[in-house]
This record gives C-alpha cells, structure tokens and sequence, in this order.
C-alpha cells in the first residue's frame, strides 16, 4: 500500500469514529433530556458550594478519634486481603503460568479463575457477598480478596512466564525436583515484581475499600455514608482529607520500597 493511501485511509478512520463518538453523545443527550447549557452553568456553583462546604468545623475535629479507628480498620483490612490473596495468588500462577504448570491441564482452569475474579468489579463482589455475610467485614474482606486475587495471578502468570528458562532447564539437566524448581528458581527471579504488585494492591485497595464501606456499613466508608446523609460535611470533609493523606503516605513508602528492591 502507497504511504498516501495508507495515511488517507488512516484520516478517514479518525474521521469515522469521530462522528460515531459524536453521533452517540448526541444521542445520549436526547435520550437523558439533558440541557448542557444548564450542566456548564451549574458547574461554578457547585464548586462554590463544596469549598464552602468541604472544611472541617469543631464537631468534625471531635469526632476525630473514631474516624482514625475506622480508618485503621480500613487500612488493616486492604493489607490483609492483599497479601493474603497475594499468597494464594501466586500458588496459582503458578498453576497457570506455561513455565511451571505441572500439567497442560492445570493451566486453563487456574487462568479462567483468575479471569473471573479480576473482570468482576469489586462493589459487585460486595454486592454478591452481601446475601452470604450482610453488613460485616467479611464481605468487605473478601470482596477485596477476590478481586485482588485475580489481579495477582493474572499479572504474575505472565511475570513468570517472561523469567527466563535458562535456570529452570539447568535444574532440571540436574535432577532437581519440582519443588527445588520453585523455591531455588522461579521464587526468586519473581519476587521483586510479586512484592511490587502487592505494593500496588494495597494502595487499590485501600481506595477500594472505602467504597466497599459504603456498602457494606463498615470502615471509613461507613463514616463517609453517615455524615453524609446527615448532613455533616464537615466530619464527612475531614474523612476524605484523611483518606486521601493515608493513600498518599503508603504511595510514598511503596514507590521508596520498589525503588529499593527494583
């Protein structure tokens, strides 16, 4: 294909699916009846009101001591489903990856699994756990492992598939049994990147868990719900600025970490 043509079929591409985006922001803007000079108005205002709103007062500050120990439950809870899940996690990889599968069969199911706990989304997880546990830190907990699961094994399927074989073929040529493989080989190359990841998680899933909370009645998102229904934006400013420092703060010890081990 002709450098021109090529180019000229690529603007038309561009062209097509920018009238495509357009025809269907269009239609979605009939369809909700939505009046976009009034939307761009309301903006100003809105964020008028959330300055004017989004300072914490006296009664927030006194309620400071229960919203550090919801937000210490909450962080707890992001940790331990991370790395708990991080351990089952790479026992599946492990399963899964092309590199140590003890047999073809072991790698479809583990890989389907690891699909099915990643693609669904962590508020539908909390959702579904509700029927089994109600409003309890154990849907919140599981929510978080199951999703942090499949994240885990995916990424750490393919970590382990990209570690080179030279080691693991030498062991082989040397008698070493499956478990030696592992532990003196494949272990080692991958954990940096698994602690990385871990790393990761934890900061998803304290986030996470926030929204988590509000489904679930407990943590710092059942604070957040509370005195937001209530009416109490002060309180319900102030836990979102500790959550944002915390997020911040355990960003800032994992990128120092993955500098160290990286």
């Amino acid at each position: 294909m002709q450098p021109e043509a090529f180019f000229r079929r690529r603007r038309l591409q561009s062209l097509l699916f920018l009238l495509i985006i357009t025809a269907l922001t269009y239609g979605g803007i009939l369809m909700t009846q939505f009046d976009v000079t009034q939307g761009l108005m309301a903006i100003p205002r809105a964020f008028s009101w959330a300055i004017a709103n989004f300072i914490p007062d006296e009664r927030a500050w006194s309620r400071l001591p229960r919203i550090l120990e919801k937000l210490q439950e909450t962080v707890l809870m992001a940790v331990a489903s991370s790395s708990i899940a991080s351990v089952f996690g790479l026992g599946l990889a492990l399963l899964g990856a092309n590199t140590t599968r003890p047999h073809p069969w072991f790698s479809l199911p583990a890989r389907a699994l690891a699909s099915v706990f990643r693609n669904i989304d962590v508020s539908v997880w909390a959702l579904i756990l509700l029927f089994s546990f109600g409003q309890s830190g154990f849907t919140g907990f599981f929510a978080l492992f199951f999703v942090t699961l499949g994240f885990i094994t995916r990424v750490m399927v393919e970590t382990i598939d990209e570690v080179s074989t030279d080691s693991v073929e030498a062991l082989r040529a040397t008698g070493a049994g499956y478990t030696a493989i592992i532990s003196q080989s494949v272990i080692p190359a991958c954990l940096p990147q698994l602690i990385s990841w871990v790393l990761y998680m934890i900061e998803t899933n304290i986030r996470s868990a926030t929204l988590v909370g509000i489904l679930t009645g407990t943590g710092i998102g059942f604070l957040f719900d509370l005195y937001f229904k209530n009416f109490s934006y002060g309180s319900a400013s102030l836990v979102v600025l500790l959550t944002v420092a915390v997020v911040l703060i355990i960003e800032t010890v994992s990128n120092y970490v993955r500098r160290v081990i990286l």
